[in-house]
This record gives C-alpha cells, structure tokens and sequence, in this order.
C-alpha cells in the first residue's frame, strides 16, 4: 500500500531446491488484518492449504476514511508511538502453537493492527509464519520488523505477493509451504542467476513494460541478473533512484518473463 522511503542493494541469489516429507507443529491459527480484502484472500488460501482455523484482527477505530485519511492517522500513529487497540478474536491463541500471520505492508512495515494485536495478545514460544500483500514490496522489512518485536518467538521466513498478482498466488503458498516444511513434496532446483550485466535496450524493455504502469516511481534500471526455468525467464533489475543528497537510492527489482504464449513481463516485487 506504501513505499519505503529507501531500500538497499541485494546480491542477485541462487534459490535452493527443497525436498520435505511436510511435519506437524501442532495446532495452527491463521489470523490477518485486512484493508481492502487482498491479505483476507490470501489468508483464505493458507487456510484451505493448511487446515487451520482462521480469525480476522479487526481495529476498534476502524482505517474507514479515504487513502489520504489512512496515510495521515497512520503516519501520526507512528509518529506519535500510538497502538491501535484491536476487538478480541474469536479463537485464543494460547491454544495454538502456530500461527500464520498476515497483513497488509504499509509505509515498509506490518499494518499498525498488527502492532495492536502484538500489544494484546501473548505470542512467546509461538511458531510465526508471516505473509503479506503490498503494492511494490515490503516482506523483507516487515517481517525484520516482527522480529524485533517478538524477540520470545520464532519467526519464520515469510511470503509476499502483490495485491495486483493476488490470483497468482495459489501455487506460490503451495511452494512456500512446501520450502518451510509444512507440506511434502519436492521443489525443482533453480538454476543460478547470472552474473550482473549493464542493462541494454531489449532488457529495458522488459522492465518498462512490466513496471512502467506502476504508479510510483522505481527507478531506472541500470544492471541485471537473469536465469531461465522451464517455463519463465526471471529477471532481477537493480534500479537508481536519485535522491536530493546526490547518493541515488540501489533497489532489487524482481520480474517474470512466463514462457506461455501471449504473456507479459511480470513485476514480482521490490526487494526492499
């Protein structure tokens, strides 16, 4: 929903094959803050695939007001250290030893329930599988934030798809499932990324036309990393985006070029 002010630069990475026989971790929770009903069908997704109940986080003072109320109650609410308090769920969590956490990313971080539901409720020991939706990105830093603020608990790596790529994200969850031991199966070993290249024209092109109706601005691309799968061709841009200081701001750039016949470039994400 927001943009980070400032990202860093990632080494383009090779992403490891896994192979689980899925395990148990005892009783499971989804539970998610949704704002405009992207995180709730995600959350639905990991519900069906897991087998766990499910409970919404619902604000007492609801974020009912237009994008531009939204953005200044939160920013005061960050600024001003304010915790919204949440309605209790209707499942306890000290009944589960799981739970599956989801939220919307806004300005970087978890939506500000999910600081409301951090206050409220008593998380230690707990397994935390976070995911989220977002507009450009925000899973690295959000879940870096949940770590901070549940030192007793552990967190596992999280998912993040964007709200425009909701209806891609069934099989994604049935991966991600699979690579943090939740489901069996085994995942193809990707092939490496290539070493990084200055961006040409036909690579531009590529990036303009998977990111250019993005409404923010992502900067300009100025080198690559590509591997090719069976059935895509992924891309990881590094772009520049110059700032008032003169120290251009670096940010990971991912997007899919799908092998199928009649597809687009794909912006996956912002890896900030």
């Amino acid at each position: 929903m927001f943009l980070l002010a400032a990202a860093s630069l990632c080494a383009c990475s090779q992403q490891p094959s896994t192979t689980t026989t899925g395990k148990g971790s005892g009783k499971s929770l989804v539970v998610y803050y949704s704002q405009s009903h992207s995180t709730e069908k995600i959350a639905k997704l990991f519900q069906a695939k897991t087998g766990a109940d499910l409970d919404s986080i619902v604000a007492e003072q609801p974020y009912d007001g237009d994008f531009q109320q939204t953005i200044m109650r939160c920013q005061k609410e960050m600024a001003d250290s304010i915790v919204p308090a949440i309605k209790p769920l209707n499942h306890n969590i000290a009944d589960y030893d799981t739970i599956y956490l989801g939220y919307p990313v806004w300005f970087g971080i978890y939506a500000q329930p999910i600081a409301g539901f951090i206050k409220a409720v008593d998380l230690s020991g707990k397994v935390i599988i976070p995911f989220c939706t977002f507009g450009s990105g925000g899973t690295r830093t959000s879940t870096s934030k949940l770590a901070q603020a549940l030192p007793n608990s552990t967190l596992l790596r999280g998912y993040g798809v964007r709200s425009a790529r909701i209806e891609a994200a069934s099989p994604e969850i049935d991966q991600f499932l699979i690579r943090i031991g939740v489901k069996g199966g085994t995942l193809d070993k990707l092939p490496e990324y290539s070493e990084p290249k200055p961006v040409t024209d036909a690579e531009r092109q590529i990036f303009d036309a998977a990111c250019g109706s993005y409404p923010m601005q992502l900067g300009t691309p100025v080198s690559f990393c590509v591997r090719e799968t069976e059935t895509s061709v992924d891309y990881e841009f590094i772009t520049e985006l110059p700032t008032p200081e003169g120290k251009p701001i670096r940010t990971p750039i991912l997007v899919s070029q799908s092998k199928a016949e009649g597809a687009t470039p794909e912006f996956i994400e912002a890896l900030r």
